[in-house]
């Protein structure tokens, strides 16, 4: 008997659903720039103009407290350490800490005050202490931004106040905010601070997801005129974490809404589904000359995906090979592969192999099976 290719559809749990393979298509924002990024999996899930450079404004601060973060990761500052308040530092406008001049700050209070009151003054105390200058400071963030994957930013400033070189992208701000979260977990509770006070002046934290929704664990809020209203916000809800970034809203109220609606969006419409998990029965294959009629096929590797649900309601799935398969087989044997598809992407291939052993027929059972083929009416035709 020659094998012919044989196909199988396999019915996946699925809900139903219009199976838009874009999630561009399905998300809408004010935002001039966003983005959504799974931050376990590190994957970005929605973005518009999302890796093209724009003004970050204070979002850019967030690589100010990386620098600070990975120095004392490194054992080269503490929280403790004392930095000195200079004339430059006091005067810089702008959103501000209050600093004053010819004190001394520790670390962690200066932290806050970049954090929570985005204080210009602020890191200007920071850059001036650990690199001398703003200029000096601005090549180790640079620095950091290439050895850190962040392909589409520059930095000129530790403060994020406007120039032509302090460029970043909304992929870039994802990206910066997850390294945050998974490398100095420790520092994690800095971003959801709600009020700090400096110099008898209490400022409450501007991030607009604080209080606002569950879960919320900050990041950073940014503004000038030239880069309009933006956030990078994180949430975690039931062990799962999003971050989104909005940029170019014109107003705070815009920004607030802008952002709880796009971390609405991270949590209610995307998921994450698995098909099929490493080891699971996908299916039969049909066995000729066999002891037994079919075999078992396995996979591997798992399929787990996290994608819009309309995304995921679109899946479909087919076992592909070249059959029946011919006994005796041996189990562990790759005979088969899965077809895996998502509307509107490349098809997908995993390997199939067979799960059981698979003897073959007796002399007597194969005279049996070649009497019973050689009687056998074709298929349609009567005695």
């Amino acid at each position: 008997m020659s094998p012919t290719r044989l196909v199988l559809a396999l019915i996946l749990s699925v809900l139903p659903g219009v199976a838009l393979a874009q999630a561009d298509n399905l998300v809408r924002t004010k935002a001039t720039n966003a983005v959504i990024m799974d931050v376990p999996t590190g994957q970005f899930l929605y973005g518009k103009k999302a890796d093209i450079p724009v003004p970050p404004a204070s979002m850019s601060k967030l690589m100010t407290v990386a620098v600070v973060f990975d120095l004392i990761e490194q054992g080269k500052l503490s929280l403790d350490t004392p930095f000195y308040v200079s004339e430059k530092a006091w005067r810089t406008g702008g959103s501000k800490m209050f600093v004053l001049v010819d004190t001394e700050i520790t670390v962690e209070n200066l932290l806050k005050g970049i954090i929570v009151q985005s204080g210009n003054d602020a890191c200007i105390v920071v850059a001036e202490n650990i690199a001398g200058s703003e200029a000096a400071f601005a090549e180790l963030m640079n620095a950091r931004a290439r050895a850190w994957g962040l392909e589409d930013s520059s930095f000129a400033n530790p403060t994020g106040l406007p120039h032509p070189n302090q460029r970043m992208s909304m992929r870039d701000l994802a990206k910066l905010a997850r390294h945050l979260w998974f490398e100095y977990p420790q520092h994690r509770h800095f971003f959801s601070i709600p009020e700090f006070t400096w110099s008898d002046i209490t400022q409450a934290n501007r991030n607009p997801l604080i209080g606002a929704m569950e879960g919320a664990r900050g990041m950073k809020t940014g503004h000038t005129d030239e880069a309009g209203y933006g956030v990078v916000g994180l949430a975690e809800r039931e062990g799962i974490a999003r971050v989104v970034v909005v940029t170019g809203l014109g107003s705070e109220r815009e920004r607030r809404a802008a952002a709880i609606d796009l971390m609405d969006e991270a949590f209610q419409s995307f998921e994450t589904r698995t098909f099929f998990a490493a080891g699971d029965l996908v299916g039969f294959a049909e066995v000729f000359a066999g002891k037994e009629e079919t075999v078992p096929l396995r996979i591997d590797q798992g399929l787990t995906f996290t994608l819009h649900r309309k995304i995921l309601n679109g899946a479909s799935a087919q076992i592909v090979y070249d059959g029946p398969l011919r006994a005796p087989i041996r189990a562990g044997e790759q005979v088969a592969v899965l077809r895996f598809s998502l509307p509107d992407q490349k098809v997908r291939e995993y390997p199939l192999y067979t799960a059981e052993r698979v003897k073959g027929l007796g002399v007597f059972e194969k005279i049996n099976l070649g009497l019973q083929a050689l009687f056998t009416p074709p298929e349609g035709e009567g005695a």
